[in-house]
């Protein structure tokens, strides 16, 4: 009896261990069903938010040339054939092209994949036709991609579903990885009995994973190699193949799996390696191509085509005939395939951004309206307004002219540095940044380097002048010594020459740079009214509150020069500078679309008058050199900037649809010798020679007048009189008096109009009497009984 109770308590026992294992089992079955199914089931990825360049738009007129269009398709990927029957291929017969599209989806519209027949010009589109026309006429490539902004885990993907897979890859990868993928229950008996002896024995590593299998090894387990790893992997397996279908588990498979390695970013699934790889969408790879990628599931490093080459061939073709065995390729195609060379592309086309000081740019804006992690794990498209042409050929033109300059003088200029930015002034949006001559540190000079800007602020000076209505371009002024007391201090600028310029006229003080004309003038108006135009036109660096800020004695990177002259180049508009055109989510959605925003800060008027002397600087003062190279039908304006002992060189200017500002210096301070006109003034040159160029021609106000002065007196004078200059300027800074020369022109009377209280016609008549144009301009207006002139200048001298 008692032999029977102890079987009896020791079968209870037993029972009692057996459920109480089951039910440990079962709560630990049903722990890690929910991890796998919280992670299938929700976002598997971080996937990083990408960054793409402007689209390139083709319409009939548009301003794209032949040699534009192969350099964009170069950049793409494109691949000039004899055929465009595949997408991603180009045909070129004579000025036509036939080029097939790949199509994108840019989140509120989707351009379709097509063929496109484009007839050139000289620089422009002639003609487009189209296989699936568009309601407004116009056609677009794909944005290329120039960055990402990646989570902290550093990897990245590019995801792609099953049904955009070519067939020969998922024959590749069965063939290879899994013959019995579509009949397992997601795992081998025998390879994982194989492994567990190997784990238990301290064995050689042996293979044998199922797909899904390596799957959850990726997906959910650590990399260590241990017993429990290995059982919760095959739990997890078998799990997943009972609630996901197998093409569901291949897609994930396929966005998944680590392929590659770059730098600190590793390459993950099919859809990225083959831009790392080959620089081609999955889509448009050979067989042989896809064939690579599939080997490289057995060791990346191993079979790196760029270091191990040879290995990476023998590993392909082992693909290959994996795919012959099981009947995908025939003997034909398999010899055909196996013969192929790799091309692999020559340097991988992702990791390090390819223009990363615009990229630095938009993650700045981006930083201030979204959270980190939805920048690095929601998928969202960022479309920028960079124009990927342009940006390469003023990367590459900046980089030549600056080791042109370091060549020059290598002692002094050996570390010799700078800055481009490039805009349309007419919206704001930049064209292109280039922060460095080397490879970017993160220490973007575009926006970083805050360095004294010189004479470029000297156009904000005659700006008040002209405003005042006292002033014009005409109205002698003193280029003469001065003294200004500050902070308990006497202050006494000099001119760049060292010498005095006595009485000049105000076209000359600005287009020579003359800095002690320019102090007299501030002074006029005074140091308050020179800060307000400042951060009316949108610098946001600190301005300091003492007299050499006339002269450019503040701190201001490229990024505030360039917010200062896009109030010029538009005639008194401004556009904040923007990077970014729209962001959309990961479902297609728009969160934000950056349309345009403009604030008038110059009277039309004004700024017009300002933009003549700007002119000015160009064709006759510091920045004539441009027009020994770029036409002057372009009418150009800009300024140069000198800081003292010619530490820093800047020019900033402007053409119609574009404004270009460029710093020089060296990041330790030192004295480079460089002037704004020869050292910043040729990179500049060099590169609005690289931009399609419009005309400088803002729209003439109606209450701006062109008359010929003076360039001695500032008074009226006349077309072939000595030293009359042809101006535009204001109604009420228009002269009250006429010169010898100017009076034989008109039958003067003795008493003059007063242009503070009249208003003459657009241009005043030549051969009319100066009488009955003031009268015809504005009858019974009172006038001046003076018959001294007006003194114009800013302290005494004689006439």
């Amino acid at each position: 009896m008692k032999s029977e109770r102890g079987i009896g308590a020791i079968a209870f026992i037993f029972c009692i261990l057996v459920i109480g294992a089951f039910v440990a089992f079962s709560v630990y079955l049903i722990k890690i069903d929910n991890v796998v199914r919280a992670k299938f089931e929700g976002q598997r990825w971080d996937i990083p938010a990408k960054v793409f360049a402007r689209p390139m738009e083709i319409f009939t007129n548009a301003p794209v040339s032949q040699d534009d269009m192969q350099e964009e398709l170069k950049m793409l990927g494109y691949k000039n054939a004899e055929s465009y029957a595949k997408t991603g291929s180009y045909v070129t017969s004579g000025n036509e092209m036939y080029v097939h599209t790949r199509g994108f989806d840019f989140g509120d519209s989707l351009e379709p994949e097509q063929v496109l027949k484009i007839s050139f010009g000289k620089d422009t589109v002639t003609d487009v036709s189209a296989t699936k026309p568009s309601s407004n006429g116009i056609a677009r490539l794909e944005p290329l991609l120039i960055g990402g902004i990646y989570p902290q885990h550093n990897e990245d993907r590019v995801l792609i579903k099953l049904k955009n897979v070519p067939k020969p890859l998922i024959e590749a990868l069965i063939a290879t990885e899994d013959r019995n993928f579509y009949h397992h229950h997601g795992v081998s008996v025998r390879g994982t009995a194989r492994a567990i002896v190997s784990n238990v024995t301290g064995g050689k590593r042996q293979g044998g994973s199922t797909l899904t299998q390596q799957l959850v090894k990726n997906f959910y387990l650590s990399p260590e190699k241990t017993l429990k790893r290995k059982v919760n992997e095959a739990l997890m397996a078998l799990l997943i193949e009972l609630h996901y279908d197998k093409d569901e588990i291949l897609e994930a498979y396929l966005n998944e799996v680590n392929l590659g390695q770059n730098g600190n970013y590793s390459i993950n699934g099919y859809g990225l390696a083959s831009q790392f790889y080959f620089g081609l969408p999955l889509r448009e790879l050979n067989i042989a191509q896809q064939a690579y990628l599939v080997g490289l599931v057995q060791g990346p490093t191993l079979y790196n085509p760029w270091r191990n080459p040879e290995a990476a061939i023998k590993r392909r073709n082992i693909v290959l005939n994996n795919m012959l065995v099981m009947g995908y390729l025939t003997q034909q195609q398999y010899e055909i395939e196996s013969a192929r060379p790799l091309n692999v592309i020559a340097k991988p086309t992702l990791g390090p951004a390819r223009f990363p000081d615009f990229l630095d740019i938009v993650r700045r804006q981006l930083r201030t309206e979204y959270q980190e992690s939805d920048l690095t794990n929601q998928g969202l498209k960022i479309f920028t307004t960079l124009d990927p042409l342009a940006q390469t050929r003023i990367q590459n033109s900046f980089k030549e002219t600056v080791t042109r300059l370091s060549n020059a003088n290598p002692n002094r200029l050996k570390e010799l540095q700078g800055a481009v930015l490039i805009a349309h002034p007419e919206n704001g949006e930049l064209v292109a940044a280039v922060g460095s001559t080397q490879d970017f540190t993160g220490f973007n000079r575009t926006v970083d380097a805050k360095r004294q800007v010189g004479s470029l602020l000297k156009p904000v000076i005659y700006l008040s002048a002209i405003e005042s209505g006292r002033y014009n371009w005409a109205s002698p002024i003193e280029d003469s010594a001065i003294s200004i007391q500050s902070e308990g201090k006497a202050w006494t600028p000099k001119n760049y020459s060292g010498g005095e310029h006595g009485v000049v006229p105000m076209v000359q003080a600005l287009s020579q740079s003359y800095n002690l004309a320019a102090v007299r003038l501030g002074q006029e108006f005074g140091i308050s009214t020179f800060i307000n135009h400042l951060k009316k036109f949108g610098v946001t660096s600190n301005i300091p509150s003492y007299p050499s800020i006339y002269l450019g004695a503040v701190d201001m990177s490229p990024m505030d020069v360039m917010s200062i002259y896009g109030n010029f180049a538009t005639g008194g508009f401004k556009y904040p500078v923007k990077s970014i055109r729209s962001v959309v989510d990961n479902n297609g959605h728009t969160l934000e679309r950056y349309s345009l925003s403009v604030q008038p800060t110059i009277d039309p008027a004004a700024a017009y008058v300002l933009n003549y002397g700007l002119q000015q600087v160009m064709n006759s003062g510091t920045g004539r050199s441009a027009y020994s190279t770029l036409p002057t039908s372009l009418e150009l304006a800009g300024k140069s900037g000198t800081t003292n002992d010619t530490r820093d060189s800047w020019f900033a200017g402007y053409a119609g649809n574009y404004a270009a500002v460029v710093w020089l210096g060296l990041d330790d301070n030192k004295i480079t010798g460089l002037t704004g006109s020869s050292g910043a003034l040729p990179v500049w040159i060099n590169v609005m020679k690289q931009l399609r160029l419009k005309p400088v021609n803002l729209r003439q106000p109606a209450d701006v007048q062109w008359h010929w002065l003076d360039s001695t007196t500032g008074e009226l004078s006349a077309s072939g009189c000595a030293g009359a200059i042809h101006i535009p300027l204001l109604r009420s800074s228009v002269p009250n008096r006429a010169t010898a020369c100017g009076q034989s022109q008109y039958e003067v009377q003795p008493q003059p109009y007063t242009s503070d209280t009249e208003t003459p016609q657009e241009t005043a008549p030549q051969n009319d009497s100066l009488d009955n144009y003031i009268r015809e301009s504005d009858s019974g207006t009172e006038q001046d009984s003076s018959d001294n002139p007006r003194v114009i200048s800013s302290g005494s001298f004689n006439n």
